[in-house]
């Protein structure tokens, strides 16, 4: 099959490297895993052949990346906590901090990215809630191989997982595209940086969950319920 009619999802499941051509192009790999490469480069001005390219020099190289996709279920669901839970409950109460410091101080700023404090308290909750729910219920079940009662639990946190790309896209919008204002001061950029690598973050969590464990579980019943 070619690349363009492939899903974003598995395109970064099977290309090491393939995600981080994702973030480059604010391609939504992770909730929006589902739509292909051709389809979500369709309301977008790039160029096809470009990403196409980039695409298949990274599958072109030896890999060297571990692949998820052959890591067992419960490997996986430790570098998840690890990797991802343990990092996102550190950024966002120091992105809280820098962001309040940055709305007391530049509230006259045309560019001061005003309420953005705020969405990241209500985000920080959202996502403990939801990782708490991963962690109490689903990721114990999947562990202990019940995956048949895991399918309303998963259908729950993909639906969650959804709300967090609508939560990204409005730190997007509050901020103009996380780009820095000329002339902002450290903790400006400090604030910005570090929403940078959230966003990253965040986004590779939800891939790792939604297009390779969560496929994973969703096939595998299928394939004993056909």
């Amino acid at each position: 099959m070619m690349i363009l009619d492939q899903s974003l999802g598995q395109l970064a499941r099977s290309i090491p490297g393939g995600t981080a051509v994702f973030h480059k192009y604010q391609l939504d790999f992770c909730c929006g895993g589902k739509k292909s490469l051709r389809d979500a480069l369709s309301d977008r001005e790039l160029n096809p052949a470009a990403i196409v390219a980039e695409l298949q020099a990274l599958q072109a190289q030896p890999s060297i990346a571990q692949e998820w996709v052959n890591v067992p279920d419960v490997e996986l669901i430790e570098h998840i906590l690890t990797r991802y839970h343990d990092v996102h409950r550190q950024q966002l109460p120091e992105l809280i901090r820098l962001a309040q410091r940055v709305e007391l101080v530049h509230g006259g700023h045309t560019e001061c990215p005003a309420g953005l404090a705020q969405h990241l308290e209500t985000m920080l909750q959202e996502l403990e809630n939801h990782m708490q729910k991963e962690e109490q219920i689903l990721f114990p079940m999947i562990s202990r191989g019940i995956t048949g009662m895991a399918i309303q639990p998963i259908a729950m946190m993909r639906s969650e997982h959804d709300d967090h790309g609508a939560a990204l896209a409005d730190i997007e919008h509050l901020t103009r595209g996380i780009t820095i204002p000329k002339g902002a001061c450290n903790t400006w950029r400090a604030l910005y940086f570090g929403l940078e690598t959230l966003k990253a973050d965040l986004m590779d969590h939800i891939h790792l969950e939604n297009n390779i464990l969560f496929d994973r579980i969703d096939g595998a019943l299928k394939v004993n319920h056909g």
